[in-house]
């Protein structure tokens, strides 16, 4: 069995007349790993991502929030900091999740129905949760 090979064992390694050596990082590639399945890690991380759901608010809620606002508008020579709460929905899947921003209202939008805030952040109204401020103290 050990003389098996004895003919070739010392023979030079063939090189090809005709075409180039591969080269070292073409070589590797061969061995690399195969994605059978490309795009399902990300499709997992997505569906794992935790959203929130949107709260519904009474009537009596939203009147709170209307009235604040309206405070807030009154008092906007006064350049109250709020502290606005709202829902933003998700653009991949459903759900969202509750931000809260600060800042000053600079004016309503009445086209789009939302606060616009003088770093000209627009908040949807029917995504308000909830505004606080000093302002609000004797509320």
């Amino acid at each position: 069995m050990a003389d098996d090979y004895k003919d070739i064992i010392n023979l030079p390694h063939h090189t090809s007349k005709t075409r180039q050596r591969m080269s070292v990082y073409n070589r590797a590639a061969q061995f690399s790993p195969f994605a059978a399945l490309t795009g399902y890690e990300e499709a997992v991380k997505e569906t794992a991502r935790f959203t929130d759901e949107k709260s519904e608010l009474d009537e009596y809620q939203i009147a709170i929030i209307n009235d604040k606002i309206n405070i807030a508008l009154e008092k906007k020579a006064l350049n109250p900091i709020l502290s606005i709460t709202f829902f933003r929905p998700d653009s991949r899947k459903k759900g969202g999740e509750y931000v809260t921003v600060a800042g000053v209202i600079r004016k309503i939008d009445q086209v789009s129905h939302s606060l616009v805030l003088t770093d000209n952040t627009h908040i949807p109204i029917k995504f308000i949760y909830d505004i606080d401020s000093e302002i609000y103290e004797n509320m």
